[in-house]
């Protein structure tokens, strides 16, 4: 039913003021119902619509796609006029601007519903505009096809299953942090030669002395068979192993400035994960609290970046406390050599002083460990406040957080561990640097 319907109830209410009586609002109504079905009848069925939708793949998260719905008008001799809602999730966040010129005057209102005019036989694509705001996959929802009648008073509805899937990637946000770390790593290729030796660093080539070169980079033997003066260059290691742990345990859970702290685990992962493989390491993840969530492992070159966030996509915390053990059976299971191994996890005292601080002992002693964690910035916030007696208390609380904090992370050092905290946006390119400086001073 439509406003036109009651429109054409409400014009019968001078015909019953003129004959008042109950047969003439019977009759009026009677009118009024017949005229509806009438017009229902007339319009096309819904039914005799194919449907096809197309999505891409995959999508990075925040970044828009359409959703492009395909409509054949298969059967029948009669014109379609119909509105199409191509439902999706709320996460899928469908927004106005997706099929300009089709969505009428709701088209603001209602961003997935689209109007169509067919004739038998015609086809139409409607798109929608979507930008997900969620990681994982989104599938659509039905397909709604409403076939108004010639009067506009009442439609035929049907709805139609299309089964699709929509994966959403994670944003990779710090991928702008990539270009700078590159140019790092690049540098310390190029300064190796005359720069960097000592122990695990890796011989590289033999070239002739030139002036300024270190003395003790000379390699006696082979300048006596060569009848002059060559010296060794290094180059910072290569072909190295790289673990990386992501945390999805009960504080993974934590928002973090409108964000899961997971999220940002993920995006120093994925940045780290670049800088390595250009750098010549292989890399591994796995995702693990009391199970593996995700794993990426003996995938390198090219197609190590598009697994990494395809197997990430879907991951989510768990509302379990993690088993560290578990942990280290996982990392010495697939790391027999000495690798680097990242726990990208929280620095929470509780956390860490009853699994991880043995976690980190049991890694330290084969692997080179780094733990990282984000920071709360409200945490900061919060000491920095002293305008009441409540801020103030709020204010000694965060302080005493942080000082906890730090001394968990001087209680890790100590074991062996190097520590990286910073904020959402912070950790990734700090958890980027510190890989550099170990790589720089060959303790991978």
């Amino acid at each position: 039913m439509t406003w036109r319907a009651v429109l054409l109830a409400a014009l019968g209410i001078p015909v019953v003021l003129l004959v008042p009586m109950s047969g003439t609002v019977i009759v009026w109504a009677v009118l009024v119902v017949l005229a509806c079905g009438v017009d229902a009848w007339l319009a096309a069925s819904p039914r005799e619509v194919a449907v096809r939708r197309e999505v891409p793949a995959s999508v990075r998260l925040g970044e828009p796609v359409r959703s492009t719905v395909t409509l054949t008008h298969v059967g029948g001799r009669r014109r379609l006029r119909a509105h199409v809602r191509d439902a999706w999730p709320p996460s899928a966040g469908a927004t106005p601007g997706g099929d300009p010129g089709t969505g009428g005057r709701g088209a603001q209102t209602h961003p997935d519903r689209h109007a169509v005019d067919l004739a038998p036989g015609d086809a139409r694509r409607v798109r929608t505009l979507l930008v997900p705001t969620r990681r994982g996959d989104l599938r659509g929802d039905r397909v709604t096809i409403r076939a108004w009648g010639p009067l506009g008073l009442a439609a035929r509805q049907a709805s139609v299953d299309v089964p699709t899937r929509l994966r959403v990637l994670p944003a990779f946000r710090s991928r702008r942090h990539l270009a700078s770390r590159l140019a790092r790593l690049r540098e310390l290729d190029g300064r190796a030669a005359v720069q960097i030796r000592g122990a695990g660093t890796e011989f590289d080539s033999l070239r002739e002395y030139v002036m300024g070169d270190d003395v003790r980079s000379i390699d006696w033997r082979a300048s006596a068979r060569r009848a002059d003066v060559v010296v060794r260059t290094w180059r910072p290691e290569r072909d190295r192993r790289v673990m990386i742990v992501l945390d999805t345990g009960r504080t993974s859970a934590v928002r973090v400035q409108d964000e899961p702290r997971l999220d940002a685990g993920i995006e120093a992962a994925l940045l780290l994960s670049a800088l390595a493989q250009h750098a010549g390491d292989r890399v591994e993840l796995l995702a693990y609290d009391r199970r593996v969530r995700a794993r990426v492992a003996g995938t390198s070159g090219p197609r190590l970046m598009p697994a990494l966030a395809d197997q990430l996509a879907g991951v989510t915390p768990a509302l379990v406390e993690t088993d560290w053990p578990g942990v280290v059976a996982q990392v010495r299971a697939r790391m027999s050599q000495r690798a680097l191994v990242v726990l990208l996890t929280t620095l929470e005292p509780v956390v860490v002083e009853h699994g991880l601080l043995d976690v980190v002992a049991g890694l330290a002693d084969r692997h080179q460990v780094v733990v990282a964690s984000v920071a709360d910035p409200e945490v900061a916030e919060l000491a920095r406040g002293r305008a009441d007696a409540t801020a103030v208390f709020d204010a000694a609380a965060a302080e005493r957080a942080g000082l906890e904090r730090a001394a968990v992370a001087v209680r890790l050092r100590q074991r062996g561990a190097e520590v990286v905290e910073g904020l959402p946006d912070d950790l990734a390119p700090r958890l980027a640097d510190t890989y550099l400086a170990l790589k720089a001073a060959g303790r991978l």
